[in-house]
């Protein structure tokens, strides 16, 4: 019995951490941006015509942007690892994404967390553009290496794939451009502060 009640205690010890991290508001945050970032995406890819260069550049843009924002939003370390759990949550569940570019994402997340933590403890600014370059850099390059894996036996294929991901990555690169010029702009108007 009284093992039971340890084992409870030490469950909600655990659940009472996790929710000292992030507040109720920050894991709302957290979720409306997740959704925001999938729908928008999701609507580009289909007010565009499919995936064409010019729809990818624009989803990644928006997605890179919206991400510094939620970043600067919500400042707990974890914060982007959490952001691509429920971001792959919803791909997998709802629009049936592909369950081999989870780990991917995850390693990605896990060393853009360092990476921004590094840059924090240096005491440069900007850690989170920095954390979003790598995080951008990493899924996309881990992702690239898992299609390469999936199509050995077949590489003329990543000819194709190649230019999509340079796409995409080029999107990421002027979202994290918006996402500054974004920032400037909350930030005069009180939304977000630094």
């Amino acid at each position: 019995m009284t093992e039971m009640v340890l084992e409870r205690k030490e469950g909600q010890s655990w659940l009472r951490r996790f929710g000292d991290r992030w507040g109720a508001r920050d894991l709302v945050v957290i979720g409306v941006f997740a959704a925001t970032a999938k729908l928008s995406t999701v609507l580009i890819a289909m007010v565009g015509g499919g995936m064409n260069p010019v729809s990818l550049l624009l989803k990644n843009v928006v997605f890179t942007t919206l991400l510094v924002i939620m970043l600067y939003k919500v400042r707990q370390p974890g914060t982007l690892t959490l952001f691509v759990i429920v971001s792959a949550l919803v791909n997998f569940l709802l629009l049936g994404g592909n369950v081999t570019l989870i780990p991917p994402m995850l390693a990605a997340a896990l060393v853009s967390e360092v990476v921004m933590k590094f840059v924090k403890s240096l005491g440069w600014k900007g850690a989170v553009f920095w954390g979003v370059g790598c995080f951008d850099f990493l899924s996309k390059g881990l992702s690239l290496a898992v299609s390469y894996l999936m199509m050995r036996e077949s590489p003329a294929l990543m000819a194709v794939v190649l230019p999509i991901v340079l796409i995409g990555y080029a999107g990421s690169l002027l979202g994290l451009y918006t996402g500054c010029r974004s920032m400037k702009e909350l930030r005069h108007a009180g939304i977000v502060r630094f």
